[in-house]
């Protein structure tokens, strides 16, 4: 039985679902430009025109978002200071074979097996998940909401190569 304030909770609750996607769309530009950001902070990092892999799995349907709200973001070429990212659509099992700089790593795929294959080819990874940098398969998690928060796994970056910037290391926590 609806009482008189169920059906406008419950148009609240749709109005808000519906929103959702712009949110997610808005959260992943914001991601986005840290991302660039920070890859400006690498000693010796990527400059020009870079590419950036947007891993995702597509059986999915959260990888898949995330992924297509990170390339349209992305859209024809991102600028991020010193650093141009130019996006492509890599599916987990095929970023052995990708030919990416960065990889930015959708929430939900395996972590574990394509941070190994994102290591052995000296790549550096982001994801928006903090478990990514956390679990040691990602270099970098970069989160907007609530607030900007970096979180760099140490050995990680070190198995590819990647070391920051003093500058940079004071603003970022460290795993």
């Amino acid at each position: 039985m609806f009482t008189r304030y169920a059906k406008p909770a419950l148009a609240v609750l749709c109005a808000a679902a519906l929103a959702l996607p712009a949110v997610a769309h808005a959260d992943a530009a914001k991601n986005l430009q840290v991302a660039g950001r920070a890859l400006t902070f690498l000693e010796g990092g990527p400059t020009g025109t870079t590419r950036m892999g947007v891993v995702f799995d597509p059986s999915k349907p959260a990888s898949v978002a995330e992924k297509n709200a990170v390339m349209a973001a992305i859209g024809a070429g991102y600028d991020a200071g010193a650093v141009k990212l130019v996006g492509t659509a890599v599916e987990a099992g095929a970023v052995a074979g990708s030919n990416a700089q960065v990889l930015f790593v959708t929430t939900g795929v395996n972590y574990a097996a394509v941070g190994a294959a994102a290591k052995s080819k000296k790549i550096i990874t982001i994801s928006s998940d903090a478990a990514c940098a956390n679990s040691g398969a990602c270099v970098m998690a970069v989160a907007t909401q609530p607030k900007v928060e970096i979180i760099v796994n140490r050995a990680t970056a070190s198995a590819v190569g990647a070391a920051f910037k003093a500058a940079f290391r004071m603003m970022i926590k460290e795993v």
